[in-house]
């Protein structure tokens, strides 16, 4: 994968962040620190790329939701029925603006989905869900440069 964005730079860190932030197991977060890091990549455009390739993934994970077919989204969102009923439970009472924390693992995905399947304002889903996916972005690759600590 480091291979590719080398040879792809920007544009095949927005594919890869993508794909992770789609239906695909895949660590962003990996692949942002190798772009900041031994690719020296600018960090200003890797935030955009990153947080537009994975802000698309997570909105496809919603379009899938808006579908309504369990069984899809199962197979292919491996989000089970349980899951999708946890993060609806969430969800419930909190809106659209719960898609902030689309960024969490493994419950990101289930919270995406489930959003779409509760049929939330896909204009307040896409504003959370880029703000949080930004946030986590910008505090990874400033602790990268070491411009920020972690506690």
């Amino acid at each position: 994968m480091i291979e590719f964005i080398s040879q792809w730079g920007y544009l095949g860190l927005m594919v890869a962040s993508f794909i992770a932030g789609s239906v695909v197991p895949l660590s962003s977060e990996a692949i942002i620190l190798a772009c900041v890091g031994p690719l020296h990549l600018n960090p200003w455009w890797c935030l955009l790329y990153a947080t537009v390739g994975n802000v698309s993934g997570g909105m496809t994970c919603y379009w899938m939701g808006t579908l309504g077919n369990e069984k899809w989204i199962e197979r292919y969102a491996h989000v089970s029925h349980e899951k999708l009923e946890k993060a609806q439970r969430f969800i419930h009472d909190r809106g659209a603006w719960m898609a902030f924390f689309a960024f969490i693992p493994l419950l990101g995905t289930a919270i995406s989905v489930a959003l779409g399947y509760m049929r939330a304002n896909k204009w307040i889903v896409t504003l959370a869900m880029t703000i949080g996916k930004a946030i986590r972005y910008a505090v990874l690759i400033g602790a990268a440069l070491g411009t920020m600590k972690l506690i």
